[in-house]
């Protein structure tokens, strides 16, 4: 084994996990942000805009109403290499809307 395939194997395995790594944030968004639009029409249809946060592991930080709309934030941490790192998105929909 030559100095340089011992220095290239270590770097392609680092960029190989890091690019695992970021697909594994993106699927994490994807899912928190279905979470929050499903909370958020939830909430315009009076019910509790829990169930689908609860549903992935996440918690609902904030909800508000603005005159017409309400809107909620769904926030999921997640581990990237041991890093904890927060996952949030926010949804609104129009008030009194039934899906």
């Amino acid at each position: 084994m030559t100095a340089e395939l011992a220095v290239a194997v270590p770097a392609v395995l680092l960029v190989l996990a890091a690019c695992l790594g970021g697909l594994r944030i993106g699927a994490e968004r994807l899912r928190v942000v279905d979470a929050a639009a499903q909370g958020a029409r939830l909430l315009s249809a009076g019910k509790s805009p829990q169930p689908p946060a609860v549903a992935i592991g996440a918690s609902v930080e904030a909800t508000r109403r603005d005159g017409e709309t309400v809107c909620v934030a769904v926030r999921r941490d997640t581990a990237l290499l041991g890093v904890p790192l927060p996952v949030r998105a926010t949804a609104c929909a129009l008030a009194g809307v039934v899906p």
